[in-house]
């Protein structure tokens, strides 16, 4: 009998010890996870405070070679017509302010695979090597050259 009256004490003590004990570290796990998620809200708030289509400082600085600006905000076209380019790529293209087969066309392919990394791991794997000779094509109106090169494509590779 006294054995098992022990035994309930040290295991009543050992709890109240570590549920203590451990209260604490999940107080402030508790806490970063708070100012982590007001952190998040906020830039969600900003990102859709910002116009649609209008680019970042360093994509307007971007998009200015030699003084003329390469921006032609009355043309926005289908970038989907690209092999390789989905809706959601398009989005991300369209949020860096790149709406037209030119604009995509003068655009390097390190600056798309950066929008792509920036993207998160489901838009890295995809590759931009290709995009902007077929948007030169698209853009030049060579819809017949384009198609024959895509069709030899597989996702824009």
């Amino acid at each position: 009998l006294w054995l098992i009256i022990v035994f309930l004490i040290g295991w009543v003590l050992a709890w109240w010890y570590y549920s203590n004990k451990y209260r604490k570290e999940v107080d402030e796990w508790k806490t970063k996870y708070n100012d982590l998620e007001n952190e998040h809200n906020t830039t969600i708030k900003a990102k859709k405070v910002r116009a649609p289509g209008v680019a970042d400082a360093g994509a307007i600085a971007s998009s200015f070679v030699d003084g003329v600006s390469k921006v032609d905000d009355s043309v926005k076209d289908d970038l989907t017509k690209v092999e390789g380019i989905g809706p959601k790529i398009r989005g991300l293209l369209n949020d860096d302010g790149i709406w037209s087969f030119r604009q995509l066309s003068q655009s390097p392919v390190d600056r798309l695979q950066g929008i792509l990394n920036n993207a998160g791991p489901r838009f890295r794997i995809h590759n931009p090597g290709t995009w902007p000779e077929q948007a030169r094509l698209a853009a030049d109106g060579k819809w017949d050259e384009l198609k024959k090169w895509q069709d030899n494509l597989k996702g824009g590779r």
